[in-house]
């Protein structure tokens, strides 16, 4: 079975009324949108400054030496595995575990990871652990580098998950060994450079897995304060408003969003049979689908945030003062799409790791009525969480007599997202 082949059958055979799908996504955004204006008049999201400390023996086993070590060794471990597997396992994807553990334990994983233990590939990440061993066999602090431009922002991380997920939904063989060591070989030859330069803070920027992770991490219960770095309990909805306004931020959500949703509509039949008769040929008419769906959510959303300026008045970055509330619609699409795909090929890919031939993939634990209803309940859920955050940020933002008003545009949006994500599921 192919690690690529999401989900769990065509999108008309999920069986769920279109009707009463769109119905209940229409009601659950307007209900709430309605209740925010009428309840909600003051900003209660206080960011970073918010938590409860967590015990503290559980704070001093997160921060102990040994922990970290044992999560970078484990990092290292998995990296030289997957590389081992790659240059000397077979040649059948099938019967090499390195696809799955990259694209469904890394990719999909991180998901689940990431919302439950926050950025958890902080401590994980192989390319952070040899940067940090070459620094101290040479003698240098990690952190000494070039200042990091100001304008640089999280755009190499859009690159990076841009080129990923290319790799992932348009090119020619993405399973096959080649196709992943030059991919992963070139990712790692140019972060080990930009930190080379910029010192380690060029991963906390740059690195596509470790923004991408963190982005979702914005959504765990569990958080750092920065004033004290202390482990707290917290309000997922003040993870997601400490987000920091950084360039780059619009155009890595947008990535997330985007590619997700070309996953999404590369299975329909339409699609397929365009992609196959073109006469650009398949990997430019596919890479042309992937760049238009990133474009579209990029160019919607540049929409909307002007057409909020124009209401409320004057907003310094209106690009960037309410990106953070499409975090939690990418989660959505994230979910809807890939959990099938989780719950089936990431064990798989453990059975295989763990020396089973070309094992058969379990049963997924919800049957299609119960993997479409989860589907429509993430995407329509990711909207309303955005639609809660952007509301808080509006009143915080606007004078209360175009705070409502204000958020018009981006209700507009939100709509239009979700008619597009529920249309990839079920239409």
């Amino acid at each position: 079975m192919n690690v690529l082949a999401h989900g769990i059958g065509a999108q008309h055979d999920l069986p769920l009324s279109p009707f009463y799908a769109f119905a209940g996504a229409f009601a659950a955004l307007f209900v709430s949108f309605l209740a925010l204006g009428l309840l909600w008049s003051a900003s209660r999201f206080r960011g970073d400054r918010a938590g409860r400390p967590v015990p503290s023996a559980l704070q001093r086993l997160a921060d102990a030496r040994p922990t970290r070590i044992a999560l970078r060794a484990l990092g290292l471990a998995v990296a030289l595995y997957v590389t081992l597997q790659l240059l000397l396992g077979p040649d059948d994807p099938d019967r090499n575990p390195a696809p799955g553990v990259v694209y469904v334990l890394l990719w999909v994983g991180l998901v689940p990871a990431s919302l439950l233990f926050g950025p958890v590939w902080r401590l994980l990440n192989p390319l952070r652990s040899v940067h940090l061993l070459v620094c101290r066999a040479l003698g240098r602090d990690p952190a000494t580098g070039r200042p990091l431009p100001v304008g640089l922002g999280l755009w190499p991380a859009a690159a990076g998950l841009l080129a990923f997920t290319w790799l992932e939904l348009v090119a020619p063989d993405p399973a096959s060994a080649d196709a992943l060591l030059v991919f992963l070989g070139g990712y790692a030859g140019v972060h080990l450079a930009g930190a080379a330069r910029y010192g380690a803070g060029w991963f906390d920027r740059g690195d596509a897995f470790e923004v991408y992770s963190g982005l979702l991490a914005r959504l765990s219960p569990l958080g750092r304060r920065p004033a004290d770095r202390r482990l707290v309990f917290r309000s997922p909805f003040n993870g997601l408003d400490a987000t920091p306004q950084t360039p780059g931020l619009v155009a890595t959500v947008c990535v997330m969003l985007g590619s997700t949703a070309y996953d999404g509509f590369s299975d329909a039949p339409s699609w397929i049979t365009t992609v196959q008769t073109s006469s650009l040929g398949r990997t430019t008419t596919a890479t042309l689908g992937l760049l238009g769906a990133v474009a579209l959510v990029a160019a919607l959303y540049t929409l909307c945030a002007g057409a909020v300026r124009l209401i409320s008045g004057r907003l310094p970055h209106p690009l960037t003062a309410f990106a953070h509330s499409l975090v939690p619609i990418a989660l959505g699409y994230l979910i809807a799409h890939y959990f099938t795909l989780f719950v089936t090929e990431g064990p798989r890919t453990v059975m295989v790791a763990l020396g089973t031939d070309n094992p058969a993939p379990p049963d997924p634990p919800l049957g299609p009525g119960g993997v479409a209803t989860l589907q429509v309940a993430a995407i329509v859920l990711g909207h309303v969480l955005g639609v809660i955050a952007a509301h808080d940020r509006s009143v915080r933002l606007f004078p209360s007599g175009r705070a409502v008003a204000g958020q018009l545009p981006l209700l507009v949006l939100m709509i239009t997202y979700t008619i597009g994500g529920l249309s990839l599921l079920i239409a």
